[in-house]
């Protein structure tokens, strides 16, 4: 918050304290008091004393003797390094609410903390429609980029698709066994949807060949499904498909581009339906090379070590040994990291890179990160893999295409009936809305990001559809119709001939009143705090915090009908700013409003 009293005491403390050293861009500030305390706000003066070379509790007595003659405040007292604060009505209107562009403009970062930021994430394999595990990747690196955006980071979203490799060529396989000159038009399947069925198709295909192998060879029982995979016809075949793939072959790879294009057309109406967009997408039958060269240089420079049986290995100290390459001289996937990480490096020239990947890769990429430092790529200390944990459903599945995995394009419709359903629940049988369809998609995406943001990412989380659509709690429609409920006041205030011209903010004297105004004015520090922890859960929980105070305001105090036209007008800035406040922190989160609720 940018309170004039607190800077007028900054002031004033150094003037006090002749030993006072501030460093640049170190401020005093202050927090919401905390409940059950006595005050607006609070000034920690813990923080502040190695700065004023003195106790934190001589700091705040000399804070509060300081405050309580400033002409800003009604009272303030200092409790164990402490300092609570009771502002003039009009002082606290007048620097929060009053100037709504302000507060906006003020969730920004300094010029000088500004970065050039490659954010990379959703990462899908072309042989399978997205997942919920997808739906997570894809809400949180969307988010964290438009985030990082908000305070004015450059930002780069980037893609890599897994569209390479033996578990492609079962798809393609199964296609050409099974699909009978099939396509996703003549079907009227979604792309990704199709393709996806094959690799279903060959998996029940290798589950049949793998059962008569071991009925007919019973001294095969100890072996696992894998051992067993090229022992069986159609195994061998994915693996000699692939080898043709490798080496170029005509057929091979016309078929490959073919059923490629399919996945995509279906990821890109997965991603239009959640708002994603990437900058650029990187596809591994482009990179999958990369970084055997790079290897093969860090060898020659001691970086790397052959092992006995010829495997290129980094010893990476108390994480372990890694090999970069094996005894034949091919990639393993930590190569390929290595040569697309500089590719990105080269191509953006960002300051910092940053992976969306679940947590199970969290040694993967300390190894990585660990091997370009080795390398001696100074950058190599700005780069950042987001972890997260799964998330799963309390029933384990809803519409599955594969049994076990809960379908990205299922759960969008899911949400969407849901959303649709509670919408006609609350009209109590009036007419639907003309736009209802449009309503129920907005809250139900909405609804779905909103739940999926809400708890730090490396949590392992349940995802309730239901749950989350509550109009009530904690949840992505209760703040949506919080900014709903404000439109429709709007909406009234006009049709009566209400304006907002010059509010008197000063007889806005309400409990409810004033801690909604000071929610509204602490929505900068929010967004920085979200975006220096690249938390979004950070930003969600002040949104909710926030909408439950706008709807404690809402219950107490009048604004249609206020008891005056002045009180009216100034109940009604005050809606509009934190209308406004919580509708940019969802449109940060990528969410939308519907006009109506």
């Amino acid at each position: 918050m940018e309170l004039q009293c607190i800077n007028r005491l900054e002031q004033a403390l150094v003037a006090a304290f002749p030993a006072a050293k501030l460093p640049q861009g170190t401020h005093l500030s202050a927090e919401l008091c905390p409940p059950g305390m006595e005050g607006d706000i609070t000034v920690n003066c813990f923080r502040m004393t190695r700065f004023f070379a003195t106790k934190p509790d001589v700091l705040a007595a000399k804070a509060a003797e300081l405050l309580a003659a400033d002409p800003d405040v009604e009272a303030a007292s200092s409790v164990k390094g402490f300092v609570n604060v009771t502002l003039k009505t009009a002082a606290l209107f007048r620097d929060t609410v009053a100037d709504v562009p302000a507060i906006l403009a003020a969730g920004v970062l300094p010029e000088e903390a500004r970065k050039r930021i490659v954010i990379e994430y959703s990462a899908p394999n072309t042989n399978k429609p997205q997942h919920l595990g997808h739906v997570r990747n894809n809400t949180l690196g969307m988010s964290l980029a438009s985030l990082l955006a908000r305070v004015k980071h450059d930002v780069i979203p980037v893609n890599l698709v897994n569209d390479r490799g033996i578990h492609i060529c079962k798809s393609m396989l199964a296609y050409m066994r099974f699909g009978n000159g099939a396509t996703p038009e003549s079907t009227g399947i979604k792309g990704d949807h199709f393709v996806g069925d094959y690799y279903v198709k060959y998996n029940s295909a290798l589950s049949e060949q793998i059962k008569a192998l071991r009925e007919a060879q019973p001294e095969l029982a100890d072996k696992d499904n894998n051992e067993l995979f090229l022992m069986t016809e159609i195994g061998a075949a994915a693996q000699e498909m692939l080898r043709k793939w490798e080496a170029g072959d005509e057929e091979t790879v016309a078929l490959w581009k073919k059923m490629n294009e399919w996945v995509f057309d279906g990821f890109n109406q997965t991603y239009q339906r959640m708002g994603v967009k990437f900058n650029k997408t990187f596809l591994e039958s482009n990179t999958y090379l990369l970084g055997k060269d790079i290897v093969a240089q860090g060898l020659e420079k001691g970086v790397f070590d052959k092992r006995e049986d010829g495997a290129t290995i980094a010893d990476l100290g108390k994480l372990g040994t890694k090999v970069v390459l094996r005894k034949d001289g091919t990639s393993v996937y930590i190569t390929q990291d290595i040569g697309t990480t500089l590719l990105k490096q080269n191509e953006f020239s960002p300051d910092s890179q940053v992976w969306v990947v679940g947590d199970e890769q969290i040694l993967h990429f300390q190894m990585l990160f660990k091997i370009l430092e080795k390398m001696g790529y100074s950058w190599a200390k700005e780069l950042f893999h987001m972890a997260y944990g799964m998330v799963n459903l309390p029933t384990g599945k809803m519409k599955s295409r594969e049994g076990t995995v809960v379908d990205a394009d299922d759960l969008f419709d899911e949400m969407h009936e849901l959303a649709k359903n509670a919408t006609l629940e609350r009209l109590n049988g009036a007419e639907p809305p003309a736009d209802l369809e449009e309503r129920s998609e907005i809250i139900g995406m909405g609804a779905l990001k909103f739940m999926l943001l809400k708890f730090n990412p490396r949590t392992t989380m349940m995802f309730d559809p239901q749950a989350s659509l509550k109009f009530e709690g904690d949840t992505g429609p209760y703040v949506q119709y919080a900014c709903a409920r404000i439109n429709s006041i709007e909406r009234k205030a006009a049709e009566r001939g209400f304006t907002v011209t010059s509010p008197k903010w000063e007889l806005l004297t309400t409990a409810e009143e004033r801690a909604l105004a000071l929610a509204c004015a602490t929505y900068p520090e929010a967004l920085i705090s979200a975006a220096e922890k690249k938390d979004c859960s950070v930003l969600v929980n002040y949104l909710l915090e926030t909408a439950k105070a706008f709807n404690r305001f809402y219950r107490e105090c009048q604004a249609l009908n206020a008891e005056n036209p002045e009180i009216r007008e100034a109940r009604l800035a005050l809606c509009y700013a934190a209308r406004d406040i919580l509708t940019d922190g969802l449109a940060t989160l990528t969410i939308g409003v519907p006009e109506a609720m």
